[in-house]
C-alpha cells in the first residue's frame, strides 16, 4: 500500500492554525509569533512534512528552481561551467534541473519549452547556437536568461564570456612567431555567433595583417573522431599550425598526427581554445587559451540571482580575463 503524502492541510489541522501560518514558518516569514512557529515545527518534524517546491512556486510565483541547458552531456567544457553555477545555486538556495539541447529525441525549442512548463524561475543557457524561435520562447515567458560562455550577435540576454577575438589573435600570434605559416582553425559549429563574429573574423583578420594567403577553416569537428578523421585534410592541405574550439577535438588530431609520424610541435603545433582536463591528458600536453570556466559559470548565475530578484545588473554582458597556457603541442 502506498503511502500518503503529507501536506500543507495536514500539518494546518495538527497544528490547528491556518495553512497561512504553515507557509510564513516554513519560508521562514518573521510575522509569526514564537510559540506558534514552534508548534508547526514540532507536527512538521512529528509528520516528516517536505514542502513540495512546485506547490510552492504556485501560491508565491517562485520555484526556486534554475533551469540549465547545455549542448552536450557528455562535453568536459560544460561540466566545468555547471561547477561555478551550482556553487552559487546552492549558495543562494536555488536548485537546479538540466536540460541537453543535444537530446535526439526533441528539437531545441521543444526542450526549452519543457523546461519552462516546469516553472523555473530563470534559465542559464550555455548553447552557442540560440535560434531565433528559442529566443522569441524565452522573451514571450519574461523568464530572466543568462548566457554562460556564449553570446548572442543581438546581445539581447546577459552574457558571460572571454574576449574571444583578442584570445584568437593571440594563439594566432604564437604560432607565427614560432615559424608556423599555414594556419588553420578547428571549429565545432560554424554558425554559432563565437565563431561565425568572433573566431571567424578574428582569423581571417590576422590572416590577412600578416599577409598569410593560405585560409584553412574546418567546421563540424564536434568530437575525438572528428578531430582524428580530419588529420588526412590538415595533412594534405600542409597545415603546420592548428587553433581548436575543442579539447577533444584536438586531442584525436594529435593521436592522428603521432600515429602518421609527425612530430608534434615541429612539424605541426596546435592550440586548444579550451580548457578542460582532456588538454592536461593528452600527450604532448596541449596549449590551451585558458578560460575561467568555474568563474564563468559562477558569475552567471550570480547575475541570474540578480535577475530573478528584479535587480539591476551592474553589467549586462560581462567578459572575464583568459590566458594563454603553453604546454607541449607547441615550442
Amino acid at each position: 500500500m502506498q503511502k500518503q503524502e503529507v501536506t500543507i492541510y495536514d500539518v494546518a489541522r495538527e497544528a490547528k492554525v491556518s495553512m497561512a501560518t504553515v507557509s510564513r514558518v516554513v519560508n521562514g516569514n518573521n510575522n509569526v509569533r514564537k510559540e506558534t512557529r514552534e508548534k508547526v515545527l514540532a507536527v512538521i518534524d512529528r509528520l516528516h512534512y517536505q514542502p513540495n517546491a512546485v506547490a510552492q512556486g504556485l501560491a508565491s510565483k517562485r520555484t526556486t528552481t534554475v533551469g540549465l541547458i547545455v549542448p552536450d552531456l557528455t562535453n568536459m567544457h560544460f561540466a566545468e561551467l555547471s561547477k561555478g553555477i551550482d556553487d552559487i545555486a546552492t549558495m543562494y538556495k536555488y536548485n537546479i534541473l538540466l536540460s541537453s539541447v543535444g537530446n535526439t529525441l526533441l528539437n531545441e525549442d521543444q526542450v526549452i519549452q519543457n523546461l519552462l512548463n516546469k516553472q523555473v524561475d530563470g534559465v542559464i543557457y550555455m548553447s552557442n547556437l540560440m535560434s531565433e524561435s528559442a529566443q522569441e520562447i524565452f522573451k514571450r515567458t519574461n523568464t530572466p536568461v543568462v548566457l554562460a560562455g556564449t553570446a548572442d550577435a543581438n546581445q539581447n540576454f546577459p552574457s558571460v564570456t572571454i574576449d574571444y577575438k583578442a584570445a584568437e589573435k593571440e594563439a594566432l600570434g604564437l604560432l607565427l612567431k614560432n615559424g608556423k605559416k599555414n594556419l588553420a582553425l578547428v571549429v565545432g559549429d560554424g554558425k554559432a555567433y563565437v565563431n561565425k563574429d568572433n573566431r571567424f573574423v578574428a582569423y581571417k583578420d590576422f590572416m590577412e595583417e600578416h599577409n598569410l594567403d593560405n585560409v584553412h577553416i574546418y567546421e563540424d569537428a564536434r568530437t575525438y573522431e572528428d578531430g582524428y578523421e580530419l588529420f588526412e585534410q590538415i595533412k594534405a592541405d600542409k597545415v603546420d599550425g592548428i587553433i581548436a574550439t575543442r579539447d577533444v577535438t584536438a586531442a584525436g588530431i594529435i593521436n592522428a598526427a603521432v600515429e602518421a609520424g609527425v612530430s608534434i610541435p615541429d612539424d605541426l603545433e596546435i592550440i586548444s581554445a579550451a580548457s578542460t582536463n582532456v588538454a592536461k591528458i593528452v600527450r604532448p600536453q596541449l596549449t590551451t587559451v585558458q578560460q575561467p570556466l568555474y568563474d564563468i559559470g559562477a558569475v552567471a548565475m550570480r547575475m541570474l540571482t540578480k535577475l530573478m530578484s528584479d535587480e539591476e545588473l551592474d553589467e549586462a554582458h560581462v567578459i572575464l580575463p583568459y590566458t594563454l597556457k603553453q604546454s607541449r603541442s607547441t615550442k
